[in-house]
């Protein structure tokens, strides 16, 4: 086992290696000409969404490659003697001295230690509002919706700012993670306990917006925090939300429903795709229980239309997303609530995708112009800059 500091720079060295030079390449199950692909899953995004068992062992081996140098273990562990941790949906079964696929925890004696909810591994800034948020189109500390209720100002909070929460672990294994430099803090020793974090609210704190990795494998301590950190603002305007994966357990949704709901804040779901077989090419687990979670916090979103409670958004990864992609995640979006907001975000080469290109612009509105057509109201392309 490395030391912390030499498995970070291990990662480093091996993450930021050439993968190879941006350009189109065939695919390498049909043997044809498919636009970009990357030579870390050589794959055309037809062939993915095959659901191919002839394709499984390489793309096992994708993800494996991703994980190996941040000490990560390749698959969520299945020990029927092992303890069982429900707190996301690959509900890992962790003998001793064995870890989780967040990384986050492992078993001694009996015990899962490791982060909990007086104990996170987690790291915060603070951000000027208004911020580059996936939701600041439509999200009080953007626009003012809300005003007087949720938000200070009739338009954009000048002046106020986010705490910004970013947690180190994730559910998913996302080949393209554009934020992957939270596995290098994943052995960190220090933890943060939920009263520590509250305390980083200050009189200029209007929201609270937990992303990372993901909050999901650390949601026990992120809403201890927040409960804090509200009793804390005596009743003022203190907006929690979140940007999530979605794939927590369902009883940890309904408290940040619950939390996000009657502070003004929203829940942002991050639709990686459509196609579960993709899904599972990209991310190492399947989205089934993400587009679970997702139909369930629709169904609060009648109940609080301005501002809203629910955003949707998709990183448009050249080869990866598709056309067709962005119909199915639209239709079944417009099927919930037309009104649900969905952004489209440009993807930047990141992680083991570093060998593809930045997002078209022609590609990012031609995506746009198709979730419209499918009936959603409120679309948006991201990351302009990107294009």
């Amino acid at each position: 086992m490395m030391g912390d500091g030499e498995a970070s720079e291990w990662g480093r060295r091996v993450v930021f290696r050439k993968i190879g030079a941006q350009g189109e390449r065939e695919c390498q199950n049909c043997n044809k000409e498919k636009g970009f692909l990357s030579q870390t899953l050589p794959f055309c995004i037809d062939c993915l969404r095959s659901g191919k068992e002839t394709l499984r062992p390489f793309i096992e081996k994708a993800h494996h490659r991703s994980r190996e140098p941040f000490q990560l273990v390749p698959s969520p562990p299945r020990n029927k003697f092992g303890i069982s941790c429900q707190i996301c949906v690959n509900q890992c079964e962790i003998s001793e001295g064995a870890w989780g696929y967040c990384g986050l925890r492992t078993q001694r004696e009996g015990v899962l230690e490791g982060t909990s909810s007086e104990k996170g591994n987690v790291s915060w800034y603070y951000d000027p509002l208004p911020t580059n948020c996936v939701a600041d189109w439509v999200c009080p500390g953007g626009t003012g919706t809300g005003y007087p209720q949720f938000a200070f100002t009739s338009g954009p909070e000048y002046g106020f700012k986010n705490l910004a929460v970013f947690y180190h672990g994730c559910s998913f294994d996302c080949l393209f993670c554009q934020n992957w430099n939270h596995r290098e803090m994943l052995w960190n020793p220090r933890r943060t306990t939920p009263d520590e974090l509250a305390q980083a609210v200050d009189e200029k704190t209007s929201c609270i917006c937990y992303f990372g990795g993901d909050p999901t494998p650390q949601l026990p301590h992120a809403l201890q925090a927040s409960k804090k950190a509200i009793k804390k603002t005596k009743g003022r305007i203190l907006r929690i939300c979140w940007e999530t994966n979605g794939s927590m357990n369902p009883k940890f949704l309904e408290e940040m429903v619950d939390l996000s709901l009657t502070s003004g804040g929203c829940i942002k779901f991050d639709i990686k795709a459509w196609n579960d077989s993709l899904h599972f090419a990209l991310c190492g687990v399947s989205n089934e229980r993400t587009k679970r979670n997702f139909e369930e916090v629709a169904s609060w979103t009648k109940e609080r239309p301005e501002p809203p409670l629910l955003i949707a958004s998709t990183l448009l990864i050249p080869g990866y997303m598709d056309e067709e992609e962005v119909r199915g995640i639209s239709k079944w979006i417009a099927s919930l609530n037309p009104e649900i907001p969905y952004a489209l975000l440009a993807f930047y080469p990141q992680f083991f995708f570093k060998d593809l290109p930045v997002t078209s612009r022609k590609f990012a509105f031609r995506c746009q112009e198709v979730a419209e057509g499918e009936g959603l109201r409120r679309v948006r392309v991201g990351n302009m800059h990107l294009l």
